[in-house]
This record gives C-alpha cells, sequence and structure tokens, in this order.
C-alpha cells in the first residue's frame, strides 16, 4: 500500500469511529441498501446452490458404486450357494445393471453435467468478487464524501482567516460527492440488472438438470426391470400382498432357533 492509501484508510478508519460516536453525520441510501440486500441474498442463494448441485453430482456417483460393490456382494452369496439358481442369475444381471449404471454415470453424465450445470454456476459465483469489491469502494468514497461534508460544515459555522479554506473545502466536498454519486448510481442501476438476469441464465441449467435426471431414471428403470425376469412370476404378486414380509420373518425365526444365535 502506497502512503497515500495508508493515509486514506487511516482516514476512513477515523471516520468510522467518529461517526459511531455521533461526532459526523452518516448518509442512508434506503435506495442502495435495498438493493444491496437483494443481492446479498442472491449471492448467498447462487453459494448454496453451487454447494448443493456438487453434493448431488458427488451422490450420484457414491450411490452407483456403492451399489455395485452392494451387488458384488450379493453375487457373492449366491454364487456360494448354487450358481444355477433363479436367485444366482438374478445377482449377477443385478452386478452387470449396476456396473452398466456406474460407467454410464461417469461416461454420459459427468460431463454434460459439469458443463451445463456446475460450470455456469462457477462463472456466476466468480462475479460476486468483483460486484464486492465495487460496493467495497463505494462505501469508502461514501466515507470520504461524510468526512468531506462534515469538514464543509465545520468550515462554515466557525470561520477561518486564512480566506482559501472554505474553497478548499468545498472543492474537496463537491469532488467527493460527485465520485461518490457516480459509483452509488451505477450500483442501484447495475445490481437489479444482474438479479433480473438470473432467470434466464439459469433456466437452461435447471432444463438441463431435469433432463439429467429423467434419463438416469429411466436408464435404472430399464437395467433394473431386466432384472425382474430372473425371478419368480409370483415373487411380484407376493411381494404386493404383503407375503414376503411373512417369508423373511418365518427364516429369521428359523435362525433365531439356531444355539449359535442364542436360542436355549
Amino acid at each position: 500500500m502506497s502512503w497515500t492509501g495508508f493515509k486514506k484508510s487511516l482516514n476512513r478508519a477515523g471516520t468510522t469511529v467518529l461517526q459511531k460516536t455521533g461526532q459526523i453525520e452518516r448518509t442512508i441510501d434506503r435506495e442502495f441498501a435495498d438493493e444491496e440486500a437483494k443481492y446479498r441474498a442472491f449471492e448467498k442463494e447462487c453459494q448454496a446452490l453451487q454447494r448443493d448441485a456438487k453434493q448431488y453430482q458427488d451422490a450420484m456417483r457414491s450411490m452407483t458404486t456403492t451399489q455395485a460393490r452392494l451387488a458384488e456382494t450379493i453375487e457373492t452369496f449366491y454364487g456360494a450357494a448354487d450358481r444355477t439358481s433363479d436367485g444366482a442369475m438374478a445377482s449377477h444381471a443385478f452386478t452387470s445393471a449396476v456396473e452398466e449404471l456406474d460407467s454410464g454415470i461417469q461416461r454420459e453424465l459427468e460431463g454434460p453435467y459439469r458443463t451445463t450445470i456446475m460450470e455456469p454456476l462457477g462463472k456466476m459465483n466468480a462475479y460476486f468478487p468483483v460486484v464486492n469489491e465495487h460496493i467495497t469502494k463505494r462505501n469508502k468514497k461514501l466515507l470520504d464524501f461524510d468526512a468531506a461534508r462534515s469538514k464543509l460544515r465545520k468550515t462554515i459555522e466557525k470561520p477561518s482567516e486564512d480566506p482559501t479554506k472554505l474553497p478548499k473545502a468545498q472543492q474537496e466536498h463537491d469532488d467527493t460527492k460527485e465520485v461518490f454519486e457516480l459509483m452509488n448510481d451505477q450500483l442501484i442501476s447495475e445490481l437489479p440488472q444482474l438479479l433480473d438476469l438470473r432467470i434466464p441464465y439459469f433456466d437452461p441449467s435447471f432444463e438441463a438438470m431435469i433432463r439429467m435426471q429423467c434419463k438416469f431414471a429411466e436408464e435404472g428403470y430399464e437395467k433394473m426391470s431386466a432384472v425382474q425376469r430372473y425371478f419368480a412370476d409370483n415373487v411380484r404378486d407376493d411381494y404386493a400382498a404383503g407375503q414376503l414380509d411373512a417369508q423373511v420373518e418365518a427364516v429369521l425365526q428359523e435362525m433365531r432357533e439356531l444355539s449359535i444365535c442364542g436360542a436355549n
């Protein structure tokens, strides 16, 4: 930081302290405050959206990977019992199906998801530091203007014998006011425009997410439906009638009766 920049920072810090103690009047711009509040809410929502979109991507990848490991274990159980049984054939078909889903996620969905969703979110969030820098500069210029206004008022209230002090204070007031109002008006004008662009900007990403979810669900349904044909025809009817729960309970009861499972 240059010496001039250091002095400005020091003066602004002093102005802030004097404003807190009521010795310098603070400018309150309700219009800017309202627009900034809307912008801050938008910034927070975009950052949360980016985090959630990444978590969704990771969850999809984790689900298919974990499903593949589950299928591998299930196939090991059935293979150790009877490789020719309907259950063993179903478990093998299930393993193949989930492996295809897992590889399909990485091959067909990861790239498009990154291109159509993650990258646009990243680009939008990359604008916020730039906008925030403009807001910070505007706030600094406001401190300069408040300090110059206070100085001018004091010079008028207590005239100096030096005839150059009042014109100098007036010029400093006018210059700081002009710079502040220029930046303030720009932000008041452009912050709403930025928010208005969020819908047309995110529309393609939202549509892409829905289409990819539909594709994943359709492929999952198609592959799992192919596994069902290895089960006996009455299995789905038994499930609908609630009879499978009774069958599971009957097997659990047999396990309880084993001495190693705690039977007396």
